[in-house]
C-alpha cells in the first residue's frame, strides 16, 4: 500500500507528466485503484483547506525524485528513548497525512479517467494498423522477387544497340563541326578585309569554344593554337583600327572597335591605348606640319631636317611662313582635340543608351560592365587635360622658336588672335586657362612690345619735332569709335564677331555664342577665319573721317554761316569752364550770352581741336588696347606704354610752349604742386636728359636708358615771339586744347582698360588718371601765361604812371591817361584774339584762361605801380581809386569774366592808405600776398599824415620779422 502511495505522489509531484510516466513501471502505470479504496477515500470528509494543511506538513523529503527507505527514514528519526503517546500520536500524524494524499489521488485519479480510456481506444487501433502495414510489405516482396526473375537478357540488349547509336550520331555531328571549322580561316581572312572587327572576334571565339569542346581529337589542338594567333592578328589590326579615330573620327568605324573591344573583354586596355594614340597624333601631326614648312623654304636638301628634334626644327622656321605655319599647326591640333570631342561624346551616348533595367541574371556581367564604364570616364576625363597639356607644349615650343620683335604689327596681332581663339578651344575644350600657352605668348609678347613701344616712342619723338601744331580738320561729330584701331571695342558686345574678339559675353539668352565645338563639329575649321579679318581691316579709313576728301574737309568749316543761324544744340561749350571736360549735352547759357566777347568758338565748327600727332597717339592707344584685349597676361605692361605714351605727348607740349623760367616765379601758382610733381616724375622716368648727340646711347648704362627717350625739340616752323600772332597763339591753343582732348578720350577709356587690368596693379591705373590725365588741362595756366605776359606791354604802364602826381591838394574828376592806354592795350588784345579765332577756335576756358591772366598781371602792375609812390595825399588815394574804378568799368564791357579776378587786390592796397598804426600792423601780419616792398611803400607814404616816425620803425620791423614764404 505504502508503494502504491508512494509511486502515486511522485506521479503528482513536481516532475512533468512525461517524466512522470517514465518513472512509472508498466504495471504501475496501468494499475488503477479498486473502487472500495476510491470509495473509502471519498467517504471521509474532510475540509479542502485542512486537507491541504495537512499535505503541506508532508516532509519535503516524500515528495522527492529519488527513491527512498521510509522505514528506515523513519526509524532514524526516532529518539533514544521512546515514548508511547508521542509515538502514537505521530503515527496518527503519519495516517492523516497519508489518509489526505490518499484522497488527493483518488480524486485526480477519477478526474483523469475517460481520458485515460480515449488513450487506450487508440493505442488499440495503432495495433491493428501496423498488422495490415506488414502483409502489404510481405506481398510486395513476394511480386518484386517475381519481376526479377522475369527479365530477359533479350531486354538488355536492345537498349545497349540504342546507346551506341546514339553515340555514333553525336560523333558525326562532331566530325561536321571539325570539318567547319577548318574551313573558318578563310572566312576569317574575309572579315577582316570588310573591317568587320566584331564579326571576326566572334566568329574566332566561338571557334575556340569549339575547339576547346573537341580538344580530345588530335587534328583540334592544331586548329586551336592557330585561331589564338588570328586572334591576336586580330587585336593587332583593331589597334591600328583605334589609332585611325585620332585624326578622323567616324562613328560607325569607331562603334565597330569599340564592339570588337568589348568582346575581347578589353574594354580598359583599348582606353588605355586610344590615349597613347591621341598622344603619337599630336605629336606626328604637329612634327609633318612645321617639316613640310621648313623643307619648303630651306631648300636646300643637304640638311636632314627628318633627323631633328621637333623643338630644334621649329627654329628653322622664316618669317614669312610662321603664321601660315601656326595656323596649319591649330587647324591639325583642332582636328585632333574634335575627334577626341567626338569620342567622348560617343561613350556619353552610348553610356546612356546601356543604362537601361538590366534583368537579375545578368547582374554579375553589369557591376563588370559598370566597372568598365566607371573606367572609361575617369580615363576619358583625365586624358582632356593631358591631351590639352601635349597641344600646349607642341605650340609653346613653336611660338618660342621664333624671336617674334620684328614682326609687323598686324602680323603680330594675328598670332595673338590664333593664339587666343586657341586658349578658347582649351577653355572649352577642358576647361582650362592655359597657362603654358599665356607664359609663352606673354613671354614674347613682352620682348615683341618692349621694341615695338620703343620704336613707337622714337617715332612719336619725330611727329611731335616736326608738328607744326596746325588745326587737323575733322568733323564735328568726330569719335574714336570711328577709327578701326578702336572698332575691337565694338566687336567685343557683337555677337556676330569671331569668338576670339569677344572679351565681353552677351547676357541676352537669344545671343548666346555656339561653343566652337558645337560651331564645327561636322565641317569647317575655327583657325581658317583669320586671314578674312586681315582682309577686313586693311581699307583706308582715313577719307571716312575727312582727312583726304575736299568735300569732306570743306564740311567742317560750313557747319556756321552766321552766328543768328547757329542751331542751339551746337552753341554749347566744347569744353566746361570749371572742369575741363566735355559737357553731354547740356548748353551753358553764360557761353551764349557771352559768344559774342569771351567765346571765340563760334567763328569755327565745334569740331575738336586735334593735330595729326594727337591722332597717330590716338591710333597707337588702340592698337596697345587690341593687343592688351588679345592678351589678358601683359595688360599691365600694356598699360603702363599707354600711359608713357600720354606722358612723353605732356612732357613735350609743356616744354615747347609752357616752360618759361621768368614767369614761374612770379608767384601766382600757374604751376599746382600736383602737375609739378607728374611733370618731375615724366622727366625722371621717361625722358633720357643725357642724350645730347646722336652716338651717346651707346655708352652709359644702356639697359636704364633703354626704356627713355630724349626730350622732344619744337620744330623750327613754329614761331613763338611774333607779337602779331599773339605770340605763336594759334599754336599754342592747338597744342594745348589737342592735349586736353586726348586726355577726354583717355578718360573715356578708363572703364575698359579698368576691366583689363589685373587687380594688384588697378592702384596703378587710377593714380595715372588721378595724377597724370587730369593735370592736362592744368598746362593752361602756365602755357596761356606766356602769351598774357607779351601781350599786354606792362612795362610801359609802370612808366606813365611814374610821371603821375599824386601829393595833390584837390579832388580830380578826371582819370589819369595810363587808365585809356591800358584800356586801349586790352582792346587791341581783345581784336587779335578775334584774329587768332578765324584760324582756330580759341574755346571759352582758353579765353577766359588769357583774359584772367592779363586782368591779373595788369593788376599786379598797378599794385607795382601805387607801391612806387613817393609822396601820396588823401586826394592822390582818391584818384588812384578814380582810375582803377574807370579801369573796372571799361574792362567789363570787353570781358564777360566774372568776377574780374585780383580786384580786391588793388582795391585793398589802395585803402590799406586810411589804416591806424594798429590796423596796419594787423594788415602786414594778414595780407603776405603783397611784397615787402609794397608793404614798406605803404608805410612811408603814411609818414606825415597819420603815421610818426616811431610807429613807422615799428612797422618795418614788422615787415622784416614776417618770413614770407612763395605763394
Amino acid at each position: 500500500m505504502m508503494q502504491k502511495i508512494k509511486s502515486l505522489m511522485t506521479r503528482q509531484g513536481l516532475k512533468s507528466p512525461q517524466e512522470s510516466m517514465a518513472d512509472l513501471s508498466p504495471v504501475e502505470n496501468l494499475r488503477i485503484p479498486s473502487k472500495e479504496e476510491l470509495r473509502e477515500l471519498r467517504e471521509q470528509p474532510i475540509d479542502p483547506l485542512a486537507e491541504q494543511e495537512i499535505i503541506d506538513s508532508i516532509e519535503e523529503i516524500y515528495f522527492s525524485n529519488d527513491s527512498f527507505d521510509m522505514v528506515q527514514h523513519e526509524l532514524e528519526k526516532l529518539p533514544p528513548e521512546l515514548n508511547l503517546k508521542e509515538l502514537e500520536e505521530y503515527r496518527d500524524k503519519l495516517k492523516r497525512q497519508q489518509a489526505a494524499v490518499s484522497k488527493k489521488v483518488a480524486d485526480l485519479i477519477l478526474e483523469k479517467q475517460p481520458s485515460y480510456v480515449k488513450e487506450l481506444e487508440r493505442v488499440t487501433a495503432l495495433q491493428t494498423n501496423l498488422q495490415l502495414a506488414a502483409v502489404i510489405c510481405t506481398n510486395a516482396r513476394r511480386q518484386l522477387s517475381v519481376a526479377k526473375e522475369g527479365f530477359t537478357e533479350a531486354s538488355l540488349g536492345l537498349l545497349a544497340n540504342q546507346r551506341r547509336r546514339q553515340l555514333l550520331t553525336g560523333l558525326l555531328k562532331s566530325l561536321r563541326t571539325i570539318k567547319t571549322l577548318q574551313r573558318t580561316d578563310v572566312r576569317l581572312s574575309e572579315m577582316l578585309e570588310e573591317e568587320d572587327y566584331p564579326g571576326a572576334i566572334q566568329l574566332c571565339l566561338e571557334c575556340q569554344k569549339a575547339a576547346s569542346t573537341f580538344k580530345h581529337y588530335s587534328c583540334i589542338s592544331e586548329l586551336n593554337s592557330k585561331l589564338q594567333d588570328t586572334l591576336e592578328q586580330i587585336e593587332e589590326q583593331l589597334d591600328v583600327a583605334l589609332s585611325k579615330t585620332c585624326k578622323h573620327f567616324d562613328v560607325s568605324h569607331y562603334t565597330k572597335v569599340q564592339m570588337a573591344y568589348t568582346l575581347l573583354g578589353k574594354t580598359q586596355t583599348a582606353m588605355d591605348q586610344l590615349h597613347m594614340h591621341f598622344t603619337q597624333a599630336i605629336h606626328n601631326t604637329v612634327f609633318q606640319v612645321v617639316l613640310g614648312y621648313v623643307e619648303l623654304c630651306a631648300g636646300n636638301a643637304d640638311t636632314k631636317f627628318q633627323k631633328m628634334q621637333y623643338k630644334d626644327l621649329c627654329t628653322h622656321i622664316t618669317l614669312d611662313s610662321y603664321i601660315p605655319c601656326l595656323t596649319d599647326l591649330c587647324k591639325a591640333l583642332w582636328e585632333v582635340m574634335l575627334s577626341y570631342h567626338r569620342t567622348m561624346q560617343w561613350h556619353e551616348k552610348h553610356d546612356k543608351q546601356e543604362s537601361t533595367p538590366i534583368p537579375d541574371d545578368a547582374g554579375a556581367e553589369s557591376d563588370e560592365l559598370l566597372v568598365d564604364r566607371s573606367y572609361v570616364k575617369k580615363k576619358l576625363e583625365h586624358g582632356l587635360t593631358r591631351i590639352w597639356q601635349d597641344v600646349q607644349l607642341k605650340v609653346k615650343a613653336y611660338i618660342l622658336g621664333t624671336d617674334m620683335s620684328n614682326f609687323k604689327y598686324d602680323d603680330f596681332i594675328v598670332v595673338l588672335d590664333v593664339i587666343s581663339r586657341l586658349m578658347q578651344v582649351g577653355e572649352e575644350f577642358c576647361g582650362s586657362k592655359s597657362e603654358v600657352l599665356q607664359e609663352s605668348i606673354k613671354r614674347q609678347s613682352i620682348n615683341y612690345f618692349k621694341n615695338y613701344h620703343r620704336a613707337r616712342l622714337e617715332e612719336l619723338r619725330m611727329f611731335l619735332e616736326n608738328e607744326t601744331w596746325e588745326l587737323c580738320p575733322v568733323k564735328s561729330n568726330f569719335n574714336i569709335a570711328q577709327l578701326h584701331e578702336f572698332k575691337f571695342m565694338g566687336q567685343c558686345r557683337s555677337p556676330s564677331v569671331s569668338p576670339s574678339r569677344q572679351t565681353v559675353t552677351s547676357t541676352s539668352p537669344a545671343q548666346e555664342e555656339l561653343s566652337l565645338f558645337q560651331q564645327y563639329i561636322q565641317e569647317g575649321n575655327p583657325f581658317e577665319m583669320h586671314i578674312e579679318h586681315k582682309d577686313e581691316e586693311t581699307e583706308d579709313v582715313l577719307a571716312s573721317n575727312g582727312y583726304e576728301s575736299d568735300e569732306l574737309e570743306k564740311s567742317v568749316y560750313q557747319d556756321y554761316d552766321s552766328d543768328s543761324d547757329v542751331p542751339e544744340e551746337l552753341k554749347q561749350d566744347y569744353v566746361d569752364e570749371q572742369t575741363g571736360d566735355v559737357p553731354v549735352k547740356s548748353v551753358s547759357r553764360e557761353t551764349i550770352r557771352s559768344r559774342k566777347k569771351s567765346d571765340y568758338n563760334l567763328s569755327k565748327s565745334n569740331a575738336p581741336i586735334l593735330t595729326n600727332t594727337t591722332l597717330n597717339v590716338i591710333r597707337l592707344v588702340g592698337k596697345y588696347m587690341q593687343m592688351m584685349n588679345i592678351l589678358k597676361p601683359i595688360a599691365f605692361d600694356v598699360i603702363h606704354c599707354v600711359s608713357q605714351l600720354f606722358d612723353y605727348y605732356l612732357y613735350a607740349v609743356y616744354t615747347f610752349f609752357g616752360r618759361n623760367d621768368m614767369y614761374e616765379s612770379s608767384g601766382l601758382g600757374l604751376i599746382s604742386s600736383r602737375l609739378r610733381t607728374t611733370l618731375n616724375r615724366i622727366q625722371e622716368s621717361l625722358i633720357d636728359m643725357e642724350a645730347v648727340g646722336e652716338n651717346v646711347g651707346v655708352h652709359g648704362p644702356t639697359e636704364d636708358r633703354k626704356e627713355k627717350v630724349p626730350s622732344p625739340h619744337l620744330s623750327q616752323l613754329v614761331v613763338l615771339t611774333n607779337s602779331g600772332t599773339l605770340y605763336g597763339l594759334a599754336q599754342r591753343v592747338v597744342a594745348t586744347e589737342s592735349l586736353v582732348f586726348l586726355a577726354e578720350q583717355f578718360e573715356s577709356l578708363q572703364s575698359h582698360l579698368d576691366t583689363m587690368m589685373p587687380a594688384a596693379k588697378k592702384p596703378f591705373l587710377q593714380q595715372f588718371y588721378s595724377q597724370t590725365v587730369s593735370t592736362a588741362s592744368e598746362l593752361r595756366k602756365p602755357i596761356y601765361w606766356i602769351v598774357a605776359a607779351k601781350a599786354i606791354d606792362y612795362e610801359q604802364m609802370l612808366l606813365m604812371m611814374a610821371g603821375v602826381k599824386w601829393d595833390i591838394r584837390e579832388i580830380m574828376s578826371q582819370h589819369n591817361v595810363y587808365v585809356d592806354v591800358l584800356l586801349k592795350e586790352f582792346e587791341q588784345f581783345n581784336t587779335r584774339l578775334g584774329d587768332v579765332s578765324r584760324h582756330v577756335r580759341i574755346p571759352l576756358p582758353v579765353s577766359n584762361v588769357l583774359w584772367e591772366h592779363c586782368i591779373r598781371l595788369a593788376n599786379r602792375t598797378l599794385v607795382e605801380g601805387y607801391a612806387n609812390v613817393k609822396k601820396c595825399s588823401n586826394e592822390g588815394r582818391a584818384l588812384m581809386q578814380l582810375d582803377f574804378q574807370q579801369f573796372l568799368m571799361k574792362l567789363e564791357k570787353l570781358t564777360d569774366l566774372r568776377p574780374i579776378p585780383d580786384k580786391e587786390f588793388v582795391e585793398t592796397y589802395i585803402k590799406a592808405y586810411y589804416l591806424t598804426e594798429n590796423d596796419m600792423e594787423q594788415f602786414i601780419k594778414n595780407h603776405r600776398e603783397y611784397s615787402m616792398k609794397q608793404l614798406a611803400n605803404l608805410v612811408n607814404v603814411c609818414l606825415g599824415s597819420h603815421i610818426n616816425k616811431k610807429a613807422r620803425q615799428k612797422l618795418l620791423a614788422a615787415i622784416d620779422d614776417i618770413d614770407r614764404p612763395k605763394r
